[in-house]
């Protein structure tokens, strides 16, 4: 069997907003175990999980070498969405066939919508799925 990517671990100290960020603008649902620090957000759909854990005070937000890539048909229509829920992108850019806009999370984590798994230059996403990507 091959391993999957099933979940994603981002240090916050921002808690509260992160649950917010991913549930008003990626549709994600916060799930608070009683007794448990880390919040586990559960894609709508299949996907991998984004789990919440407690920065450490020797821990600095934002410095990590990951971005979030959400696949998107249209990045325009996806940008337009986002900013009607208060969420700005930067620039669309295109490359090869497919376009991308970037921001950052309430941690200051790289969080990216992108079209390049619907352009062929990526394997499609299952039904229901998505696939990652690694634009910059």
């Amino acid at each position: 069997m091959t391993p999957q990517l099933g979940r994603l671990v981002i240090y916050t100290r921002k808690t509260d907003a992160m649950m917010a960020f991913y549930s008003a603008h990626f549709g994600y649902e916060a799930v608070r175990l009683p007794g448990d620090r880390i919040v586990e957000l559960r894609p709508p759909g299949q996907g991998a999980a984004i789990l919440l854990h407690p920065a450490s005070k020797g821990q600095r937000g934002g410095q990590s070498l990951v971005k979030l890539v959400f696949d998107v048909p249209d990045v325009n229509a996806a940008c337009d969405a986002a900013k009607a829920r208060g969420l700005e992108f930067g620039a669309i850019h295109h490359a090869d066939g497919y376009s991308f806009a970037n921001t950052k999370d309430p941690s200051g984590n790289s969080v990216q919508l992108s079209s390049r798994a619907y352009s062929g230059r990526a394997a499609p996403p299952e039904p229901g799925g998505t696939t990652s990507d690694d634009d910059i």
